[in-house]
């Protein structure tokens, strides 16, 4: 039996006329950029998130930068991220000259709220949660560091769309959240796309500006801007999948649900809260674990078949020695990574392998 940890042509193969459908009709209008899909698509995520502006940019890198430029972020000032993250949270900060400061993650593998206070310095300006997973941080704890402490709020929400914290979604928190649209997303196009989440008039009004070339809304050049639009066709093509999204959710939720059955009692691993036992609404974007022995695992199961992935390619960003980060005392980061393991999760699995994925793993450690 194989499974794939990507099943990227499955949905297309699923839906494919209405696809092509939809790739008719932008072609037959010629309508590619900045078009009225784009702007549907804009307000279908505002009001599906409850937040007052959604605005489409290039990918989800460019979501953070814009929305950092926008908040009057300069060189050298710091913001706080978590080490267990993509090198794009830190290279968005670092594209401004500003400083990227890396605190640990707890053991479900969240940003460690107690860390981030020993990292605060006077030239720290915001804290940057990271919501993996799909899962969310602890917001209240986070949001009463930054009002003690007078810092603002900045939310890498990209693995997160449609999670929720006390009933409130990822990316809507901060002054802004940016949401990825990467095809391996919960919700991705097919190429590259990124939203920026925010309820401030002013950020959107600037962000706006710098993803078209600094041109306002009456095609005016007013600033220096970038080019960092969503294109229209995959707008589109969010449009559309947008529709299935909650029944989709609720799918992954159910293969969480069975994973957790069939491995709780393995006390060889440690599992993500299930969703029958978390108070907040998990959309698992990932199915992360922690596993002993880890490494053999994961050969163990590619040979039987089974696709599984060590998030970032194993390293945290205080890895990254070449980029300029000394920091190796990041011991609980470190240990993390070390035993996690990101199981198969993703729309196109289906009962029969699950019950295969997990016979295996406890096979394993029968053997082992």
């Amino acid at each position: 039996m194989k499974i794939p940890f990507f099943n990227y042509s499955y949905e297309f193969k699923k839906n494919r006329k209405d696809y092509l459908k939809i790739f008719n009709n932008i072609g037959q209008r010629g309508a590619f950029i900045l078009q009225s899909d784009l702007k549907k698509f804009e307000e279908n995520i505002a009001k599906y998130l409850k937040v007052k502006y959604a605005i489409g940019v290039a990918n989800g890198t460019d979501a953070i930068w814009l929305g950092l430029m926008a908040s009057g972020i300069k060189e050298n000032d710091e913001i706080i991220i978590p080490s267990h993250t993509y090198v794009a949270t830190a290279a968005a900060i670092h594209m401004l000259k500003a400083k990227p400061i890396l605190c640990e993650c707890k053991v479900d593998g969240m940003m460690d709220e107690e860390d981030i206070i020993k990292r605060i310095s006077k030239k720290t300006k915001a804290i940057m949660p990271v919501q993996l997973n799909g899962r969310c941080c602890d917001m209240d704890k986070i949001k009463k560091i930054a009002k003690g402490y007078k810092l603002k709020i900045f939310e890498d929400a990209a693995q997160a769309f449609g999670s929720k914290y006390k009933n409130k979604f990822a990316g809507t928190f901060g002054e802004f959240g940016t949401i990825s649209l990467y095809p391996a997303k919960l919700l991705g196009c097919y190429g590259d796309g990124g939203i920026l989440l925010t309820n401030s008039k002013k950020i959107a009004s600037s962000v706006n500006q710098l993803r078209d070339h600094g041109r306002n809304d009456k095609g005016k050049v007013v600033s220096w801007g970038f080019n960092s639009r969503l294109d229209n066709l995959q707008a589109a093509i969010l449009n559309y999948k947008l529709k299935n999204y909650k029944k989709n959710i609720l799918f992954r939720r159910k293969v969480a649900n069975y994973y957790n059955n069939k491995l709780i009692n393995n006390k060889n691993l440690q599992l993500p809260p299930p969703p029958s036992l978390n108070k907040n609404f998990d959309v698992y974007q990932n199915y992360e674990i922690q596993a002993y022995k880890r490494n053999k695992l994961k050969v163990y199961l590619q040979r039987k078949g089974i696709r599984c992935l060590i998030q970032w390619n194993g390293d945290p960003i205080h890895n990254f020695s070449k980029l300029g980060f000394k920091n190796n005392s990041l011991k609980k980061t470190t240990k993390y990574f070390n035993n996690c393991l990101m199981l198969p999760m993703n729309t196109s699995v289906n009962f029969k392998q699950l019950k295969f994925i997990c016979k295996e793993i406890n096979n394993f450690y029968k053997k082992y």
